[in-house]
């Protein structure tokens, strides 16, 4: 898949995009299992550059994936990628041509950077899954405030831009700089709030895999997932990941802006879990991302054939390094068996598993499937818990009939 010429970038002179205040209801959406109910979600049908989504919030946009979408390709499509944006000022249109990036703060030189700017530098691409802190807070229990999201917080995509150490050097960072703080054009619907910036320290941002965005699956972005540029930091949850990014700062201490200081912390312990209610626990700003894998050519209940093998297929993800291994159970956890891999993309991407699993006797069964990683993590067989509900990744289990 081949990303858009630097001609035909430039070219786009501009993405529209009008909100609509009260998005079409296409069908019945999805019924999630969430704990104590309350999981059924409409799709919605005329968000621009989408299709049919599942609808968490209209107003900022919160759109899940619908999961069958998932089974397809470990790609997931442009039109079906989630949303989730943090304020509701959003601007409806950006003009490529009179976009600018600015680099300022702790440099040498201040930067102020077109499109066609960016597109001079070398282009790479990277495989990588964008996934919601809170993705799957719903199943959280007990359960916990916020967007009460499914499994389809998530997405993956080649994402094709240009190293952010490029620019940060073009720029000449000074020797006493300790983070990159990055800002979108979004901005805060009431006059005190605090507008959205995360921060990278110099040493994470100078990775090479972390780029600037201005193509997603070989086309240029949504505007809704971020046109005409994006911050990528692949295996780092999307809260870093800022859209129509429009500002780098260059830090001299710790950032203490709300969105690192106050908001999307997490427990400093094992699996960032702790009990509800508990005291005393040191918070740290979410970082990197951790094994899951799911089932996605099966549904929950669906009918199975009993005493045969049943095809099974699903799509791991290593976390913030590769997919080691997967295994898949018939009776709930009991017994693992080895999936095959498909093809590895990259550390950072969806891989797609296969597994033909022998069925017992007609009834009730508990499929399971489990990830390792490379650096040796397997997913928990029971769930974390934290205030916030974030970094859900327990085996997966799903129920289902064999006639």
């Amino acid at each position: 898949m081949s990303a858009p010429s630097r001609r035909a970038m430039l070219a786009q002179a501009g993405s529209v995009l009008a909100l609509s205040a009260a998005p079409a209801i296409a069908a019945t959406g999805p019924d999630f299992p969430f704990p104590g109910g309350n999981g059924a979600r409409p799709l919605a049908s005329d968000f621009p550059q989408k299709g049919a989504m599942v609808l968490q919030r209209s107003r900022p946009p919160l759109l899940e994936t619908p999961f069958t979408d998932f089974d397809s390709s470990v790609f997931t499509p442009n039109d079906k990628f989630f949303v989730r944006w943090h304020w509701s000022v959003i601007p409806t249109e950006v003009n490529a041509d009179s976009f600018r990036l600015k680099v300022h703060g702790q440099v040498d030189r201040e930067l102020s950077l077109s499109i066609s700017d960016l597109m001079k530098f070398k282009r790479v691409e990277i495989a990588a899954v964008n996934q919601c802190s809170g993705n799957s807070r719903g199943f959280f229990e007990p359960r916990i405030p916020g967007a009460q999201w499914g499994n389809g917080g998530m997405g993956n995509a080649r994402w094709t831009g240009v190293r952010l150490s490029e620019v940060l050097d073009k720029a000449g960072v000074k020797s006493g700089a300790m983070a990159a703080r990055f800002s979108g054009l979004d901005e805060p619907a009431v006059s005190d709030g605090p507008r959205f910036k995360k921060s990278l320290s110099i040493e994470r941002a100078r990775r090479p895999e972390v780029i600037i965005a201005y193509a997603m699956n070989g086309k240029k972005l949504p505007l809704l997932n971020g046109y005409p540029i994006r911050l990528i930091v692949p295996g780092w949850y999307s809260t870093y990941w800022i859209k129509m990014l429009s500002d780098i700062e260059l830090l001299d201490a710790p950032d203490d802006n709300y969105w690192m200081k106050t908001a999307y912390l997490i427990p400093d312990t094992s699996h960032a879990d702790m009990k509800p209610g508990q005291t005393g626990v040191t918070m740290v700003p979410i970082n990197r991302m951790v094994p899951r894998s799911f089932i996605t050519n099966l549904g929950a209940g669906a009918r199975v054939k009993a005493n045969a093998p049943a095809k099974l297929r699903g799509m791991a993800m290593g976390g913030d390094c590769g997919v080691a291994k997967v295994e898949v159970s018939g009776d709930g956890g009991q017994n693992w068996h080895d999936a095959k891999l498909g093809h590895d993309e990259g550390p950072y991407s969806f891989r797609q598993w296969t597994a033909a699993l022998t069925m017992g006797p007609p009834g009730e069964a508990s499929l399971a499937v489990r990830c390792t990683n490379t650096i040796g993590e397997t997913q928990p067989d029971t769930p974390n818990w934290n205030p916030s509900g974030f970094m859900r990744n327990v085996v997966e289990r799903l129920s289902v009939t064999l006639v």
